[in-house]
C-alpha cells in the first residue's frame, strides 16, 4: 500500500510484505543462523475498514476496495531467520515488536508496496501505550527525518505525493485513498525489535498521525524503501490458511523472515525483473513478476496465448503476485476465456446482473462447494512446470448475502493492465520469496498447522 504504482489514467497503490535484518553485536557472524516466528491469524474487516486500509485508486471514482489489489534493489544475505502467524481474512495481518523496548503493532503484510508505515498516536506520554498505536516518546531508538534529509525533497518518485516540511521543520508525507481520505504523518527511523540482542538496524519508516485505519503496512516489494531491502533480507515466506473457521476461531497461519524449514519440498520459478529506468507506463518494476504460461479449469486447458501473461511493449499483461490483492485480477482475453468455461460449467447458476465490486461478475447463490466442484480445480501454470492449484472446493468467496464469487475480477474495470494474484488463490500454500536468487518458491501445506 506504501508505493505508489502508476497505471494511465489512474494511479494504484499494492499492498505488500516484510522482512528483516538483525544486528546481534557489532560483528555479526554471517554464518550463524537465528530463527524467528510470528503468527499469521484470521481476521474480518468491516467493509469502510477495509475501504480506508487499501488505497487503491486515486480517482474520482470512489471503488469497492475489498476487491481492489495493491501496487523493487538487491537484497544483502541475512543470516537472521524469524516467524510469526499472521491474521487473515482479506488481509494478512503480523504482530511486530517496533522500537526499544518494543510495542507490539498490526501490520498487514504487503508485498505489492514500499514503504512500511505504523501508527502513531499524539505525543502525550501514556504507559501502557493504547493497543492500535505507537507510542513514540516510549522508545529510546525513535527518531524523527529533518526536512534536510535527502528524502525529504520535491518529486520523490517514492511517494504519491512529494514530501514537504511540516510547521515543525520534519518530513511530512501523505497518502491518498479510495474513498477521498487522507493517511498522513513524519517519516521517522524505528528498529523492529525481535530481542535484547537481535534487532533490525534503524529503518525509515511513516509514523501516521491521521488515518481511518488502526493497521500499518509492512511494504515488501523490490523497492529502496521496503522493509526488505533496508534490512537487507534475503528470503521471507508465509503460509495462508483457509477462510473456514471451526468453533468460531478462525485458522493462524505462518510467516517467516529468513529460511523457512519446509522450504526443501518447494517449487522454485525465476522472477521476470525489469530495470527501473525503463519506461512503461503499465509495468510496476518493483513488482514481483511472474512468468506465467496459462490455466486450466478441470482437465481443460484454455485457449489463452501465453504474451497474454507477459508485459508488451507498454507493459500491458505484467502477471505479479500480490500479497495484499484479496482477489485474482486477469486482463480481459484471459478473464473472457475462464468466465467462458465456467458458463460453459454451470452457467445456469450464476446470479444474473451481479457485479462485485464492479470487477467480478461470476457470482453465485447457493452452495459453494457444490457449485466449486461442478467447476472443477483451476490451476495457475508457471514455467519449470511449477503450478498453483486451486482445489474445487475453495474456488468461490464469500462476499455476503449468501452469494458467492469465483475470486477473479476484471483488471481493466480497475483502470489496470496487469494480471494480478491474489492472496485468495494462495491459501493453503507455502509462497516462498527468494529475493538472493530473484525467484519465487511454493509449496502445499496446511497452513493452519504450517510450522
Amino acid at each position: 500500500m506504501a508505493l505508489l504504482f502508476k497505471y494511465l489514467p489512474f494511479l494504484f497503490f499494492f499492498t505488500s510484505f516484510c522482512f528483516l535484518s538483525a544486528q546481534a553485536n557489532p560483528k555479526p557472524n554471517r554464518n550463524a543462523t537465528v530463527s524467528f516466528s510470528f503468527p499469521l491469524t484470521s481476521l474480518r474487516f468491516s467493509r469502510n475498514n477495509v475501504r480506508a486500509l487499501y488505497p487503491s485508486v486515486v480517482s474520482e471514482t470512489k471503488q469497492n476496495p475489498r476487491v481492489q489489489p495493491r501496487p523493487r534493489p538487491r537484497p544483502a544475505p541475512s543470516g537472521y531467520n524469524f516467524k510469526t502467524t499472521f491474521k487473515y481474512s482479506m488481509a494478512l495481518i503480523v504482530a511486530l515488536p517496533i522500537g526499544t523496548p518494543p510495542q507490539t503493532q498490526q501490520m498487514v503484510l504487503d508485498t505489492g508496496s514500499q514503504l512500511s508505515w505504523i501508527q502513531c498516536h499524539k505525543k502525550v506520554a501514556q504507559k501502557p501505550p493504547p493497543s492500535t498505536s505507537f507510542d513514540p516518546s516510549l522508545s529510546s531508538s525513535f527518531s524523527v527525518l529533518p526536512c534536510n534529509h535527502p528524502l525529504c525533497k520535491p518529486r520523490i518518485p517514492d511517494f504519491t505525493l512529494p514530501t514537504s516540511c511540516d510547521q515543525n521543520r520534519l518530513c511530512h508525507y501523505s497518502y491518498f485513498y479510495a474513498d477521498g481520505t487522507l493517511a498522513e504523518g513524519n517519516l521517522v527511523r524505528e528498529k523492529i525489535t525481535f530481542s535484547r540482542s537481535q534487532s533490525t538496524p534503524p529503518l525509515i519508516l511513516g509514523c501516521a498521525t491521521d488515518s481511518s485505519e488502526d493497521k500499518g503496512i509492512l511494504g515488501m516489494n523490490l523497492g529502496r524503501l521496503s522493509f526488505a531491502s533496508q534490512a537487507k533480507i534475503s528470503k521471507f515466506s508465509y503460509c495462508v490458511p483457509t477462510r473456514r473457521t471451526q468453533n468460531g476461531v478462525s485458522p493462524t497461519g505462518s510467516f517467516y523472515l529468513g529460511a523457512n524449514p519446509n522450504s526443501h519440498g518447494f517449487q522454485y520459478v525465476n522472477l521476470l525483473v525489469f530495470r527501473e529506468s525503463r519506461t512503461m507506463p503499465n509495468m510496476d518494476p518493483l513488482a514481483y513478476t511472474l512468468p506465467m504460461q496459462g490455466i486450466r479449469i478441470g482437465a481443460k486447458k484454455l485457449p489463452i496465448p501465453t504474451s497474454v501473461f507477459r508485459p508488451d511493449a507498454g507493459g500491458s499483461g505484467q502477471t505479479m503476485i500480490d500479497s495484499g490483492s484479496e482477489f485474482t485480477y486477469l486482463v480481459d482475453e484471459a478473464y473472457n476465456k475462464v468466465r467462458e468455461e465456467v458458463l460453459r460449467l454451470v452457467g445456469p447458476r450464476l446470479k444474473k446482473g451481479y457485479v462485485y465490486g464492479g470487477v467480478a461478475d461470476m457470482c453465485f447463490d447457493g452452495n459453494p462447494i457444490e457449485i466449486g466442484r461442478s467447476i472443477g480445480d483451476m490451476v495457475l501454470e508457471f514455467e519449470k512446470g511449477v503450478e498453483i492449484t486451486v482445489d474445487k472446493e475453495s474456488m468461490l468467496a464469500d462476499v455476503g448475502g449468501g452469494v458467492h464469487c469465483l475470486g477473479i475480477g476484471r483488471s481493466n474495470m480497475l483502470g489496470a493492465a496487469s494480471n494480478i494474484i491474489g492472496n485468495f488463490h494462495q491459501q493453503n500454500l507455502w509462497v516462498e520469496f527468494d529475493l538472493a536468487n530473484k525467484r519465487v518458491g511454493f509449496g502445499k501445506a496446511d497452513c493452519s498447522r504450517a510450522v
